[in-house]
């Protein structure tokens, strides 16, 4: 039986990307990452490129654009991830623009090849495939140039036993693109505008030989770089796994008469919503529920949605998370992602060890139900509506009316998890 082949795993260090991918990238793979023009392609490609070259593992970074490259490296300058020192020693960049002007793709290879024969990289980048599209189109012969191109393209990396990466503006991944068939890999960025805010989103669209995570996943662009969030679940795994306490354990709210209506207090993993209108105590009870855990030395983790829990709002929990005893997540920004919210919380939790969270507070929402037709029957069921220029328009059904309305728990989780409670504001 011939014995199965190991696929070694690049580490890009890019912030949520490995896991991503599935591990990591597949060493000598041959690798797309498309997408619109601004959506950061040519950052991602640069902070993978600074991350993985060293003396030993060289980069050649080919660039096609229209653009002079010193314009280019000005603004890559800006990350921190961008090293000067390893220009022309573990990083060299070879601008190919004169050879794709010509429209000759047998030129552009050629000039490809004498680089890589001298320099012996183990990583290529190709910085925009969408000009050496074009080239092919100017040729005369598009598709059958390109395709040979990319073949010929391909299997030279691969002798050379180079990992590459094509950099080019796509739009449409439905395309019928023979780069797209030969790719090993393909990454798609994408970005909207949604409320006045930038959303970027990735997708794994193909990596050969390992099993990426299915779907889009929010990514952010900031001074250190591509910042990818990956799904919840997913990075949870962590956290329930540290977990060590019982299943019968309580955790204290720091209010008695409440414990002894919870049957002793809250269950350790169990999730506990506390809705009320504005100025009813949500945040008081809140802050009880941390600092009982702070007297028991278990440090709490709080994400404000609405206000900074300031001193003059919420004493006590500004003393807390002055102290350090309690954790800050302060997520009132209105683009960020359910993704990028539980990473924040997540990573707040394993750098404090804590062991209560609380989500403070929810979005506000309208609920409407039927108490009493006198002689009908009618439905009890909890019904989300909202108030618009036409009138009041009725929303789904609430899911656990059970719960909200105090009934028994939906779910009884593992022990040991940090127990998390949700003082959602009503109305």
């Amino acid at each position: 039986m011939t014995p199965k082949a190991t696929i070694n795993r690049l580490a890009t260090r890019v912030p949520g990307l490995d896991e991503v991918l599935g591990g990591g990238l597949p060493e000598f793979s041959f690798n797309l990452i498309a997408g619109q023009p601004g959506c950061g392609k040519t950052t991602l490609a640069h902070q993978i490129m600074f991350a993985l070259a060293t003396a030993e593992r060289p980069a050649i970074y080919f660039t096609v654009l229209g653009e002079p490259p010193l314009k280019m490296l000005r603004y890559q300058q800006q990350f921190a991830f961008f090293d000067s020192e390893a220009i022309n020693r573990s990083v060299r960049f070879v601008n190919l623009s004169d050879e794709a002007a010509q429209g000759d793709l047998a030129r552009v290879l050629q000039r490809m090849v004498d680089e890589v024969t001298v320099h012996s990289p183990a990583l290529v980048f190709v910085d925009s495939f969408r000009s050496v599209v074009l080239a092919s189109e100017h040729a005369g012969s598009p598709n059958t140039g390109l395709q040979l191109f990319v073949q010929q393209l391909g299997m030279l990396m691969t002798s050379w036993q180079a990992t590459t990466f094509l950099v080019g503006e796509y739009f449409n991944e439905n395309d019928a693109n023979p780069v797209f068939t030969v790719a090993d890999g393909l990454i798609w960025l994408r970005q909207s505008v949604q409320r006045n805010s930038m959303v970027r989103k990735i997708e794994i669209m193909k990596m050969r030989g390992q099993p990426s995570l299915p779907g889009l996943h929010t990514f952010r662009i900031d001074g250190s770089g591509v910042r990818v969030f990956a799904p919840a679940q997913h990075l949870a795994t962590g956290v329930a796994e540290a977990a060590v306490a019982a299943l019968d354990d309580r955790a204290l709210t720091g209010v008695p008469a409440l414990d002894e209506m919870l049957g002793g207090g809250l269950p350790r993993g169990y999730s506990l919503l506390v809705a009320g209108p504005s100025g009813s105590g949500k945040s008081v009870l809140a802050a009880s529920f941390l600092a009982e855990g702070v007297r028991r030395g278990e440090t709490g983790v709080v994400a404000a949605f609405e206000q900074h829990p300031n001193r003059s709002r919420n004493p006590l929990l500004a003393q807390l998370i002055a102290r350090g005893q309690v954790g800050l997540i302060d997520s009132r920004e209105p683009d960020l992602s359910i993704d990028e919210i539980v990473l924040l919380i997540l990573a707040e939790v394993r750098r404090l060890g804590a062991r209560r969270v609380v989500l403070d507070s929810s979005r506000l929402q309208r609920v409407m139900a039927v108490v009493k037709v006198r002689a009908s029957a009618h439905s009890n069921a909890l019904r989300l509506y909202d108030i618009r220029d036409d009138g009041i328009h009725l929303g789904e059904m609430l899911a656990d009316q059970e719960g909200l309305l105090g009934g028994r728990p939906t779910h009884k989780p593992s022990g040991g998890q940090p127990t998390p409670v949700d003082f959602a504001g009503g109305g």
